[in-house]
């Protein structure tokens, strides 16, 4: 599981894509659970995106663990990359987000409250 760093750099392309995929798959979830018709879904839709997608990168280390999957194996920096693509999606959902929850896009109207 402690991999020497001769054999795991940080600075390795397969971190990379460590990131990328928990990245998209955030934003994937986050976007699935903002499209229900489910208030609480759509509330803690950013959480939810960023826990199964922490779920989904678990579940590859574990497979990489047991080695069914052509790896040298689990690693805590592959784990560590998963986490950073995680917040960076939810960093990035966040700031997207207006103040009362609701996703801000094209075709979506603001109500504007009179001063």
């Amino acid at each position: 599981m402690f991999d020497n760093n001769d054999q795991d750099p940080w600075l390795a392309p397969d971190k990379l894509y460590h990131i990328l995929f928990c990245l998209f798959l955030t934003l994937f979830f986050s976007k699935l659970a903002s499209l229900t018709r489910h208030s609480f879904l759509r509330n803690h839709s950013i959480r939810i995106g960023s826990i199964l997608s922490l779920a989904a990168g678990a579940a590859k280390e574990a497979a990489d663990h047991f080695g069914l999957f052509p790896s040298a194996g689990a690693s805590v920096k592959d784990a560590v990359a998963d986490l950073l693509g995680v917040f960076i999606a939810a960093f990035a959902l966040s700031i997207c987000k207006n103040p009362n929850g609701s996703d801000t896009g094209p075709g979506q109207n603001r109500r504007v409250l009179p001063v």
